[in-house]
């Protein structure tokens, strides 16, 4: 998996930084090598945000091509991963907002071949509690929340990223962790109530 960290130091090594600089000087090569660097990064970023496969995908490519067409614009080649970062999450904001006007309701299925084990059990219930939690948070609380913990970065580097002051991104970070917990509550609550019997 491609961290922050390894994609900051790899543009703060000179290779990328001079792709960096080709790219702005119109140099499409450089700029296919700078996208096939970081598109893991990016498509794993996308699908926690946006939560699903192909608008993920289609919110990579809409930031790739906003990337190339204002790259110009980018002040600090170093910044390179900050700034698409930037963009990508501008992209999956829009396209959730444009999509929660035809929502559908989705059932997860289970796998039942195969005998069940526990540790596996646990890991997938857990994981469902968790994807049930982030579905419900408006879009802006997980990019805050995937910025935060999926890419690790600082307050200062995520709020960067965001375009925000610090002390903004705490409170959104703060209310994101607020809602997500306040939602596995919830969900706590409803099956550990005892069924109601009939009268």
């Amino acid at each position: 998996m491609l961290t922050a960290e390894c994609s900051a130091e790899t543009v703060g090594g000179g290779m990328d930084r001079d792709l960096v600089l080709r790219a702005q000087g119109g140099d499409r090569d450089a700029f296919s090598r700078l996208a096939a660097g970081s598109l893991a990064r990016l498509n794993a970023v996308a699908r926690l945000i946006v939560r699903d496969d192909g608008r993920a995908e289609d919110a990579v490519q809409d930031a790739l091509v906003d990337a190339w067409r204002d790259l110009r614009s980018l002040r600090d080649a170093d910044r390179f991963d900050a700034w698409l970062n930037r963009l990508l999450i501008r992209v999956c904001q829009d396209t959730t907002r444009r999509e929660r006007r035809r929502r559908a309701v989705e059932l997860p299925l289970l796998a039942i071949d195969g005998p069940p084990i526990a540790d596996a059990q646990h890991m997938t219930a857990l994981s469902d509690e968790i994807e049930r939690g982030l579905r419900r948070l408006t879009v802006e609380q997980r990019s805050v929340l995937v910025l935060s913990y999926y890419l690790d970065l600082t307050l200062g580097e995520a709020a960067t990223t965001l375009g925000i002051p610090v002390g903004t991104m705490k409170s959104r970070l703060h209310r994101a962790l607020g809602a997500l917990r306040a939602s596995l509550e919830a969900d706590q609550r409803i099956t550990t109530q005892p069924a109601e019997r009939p009268a």
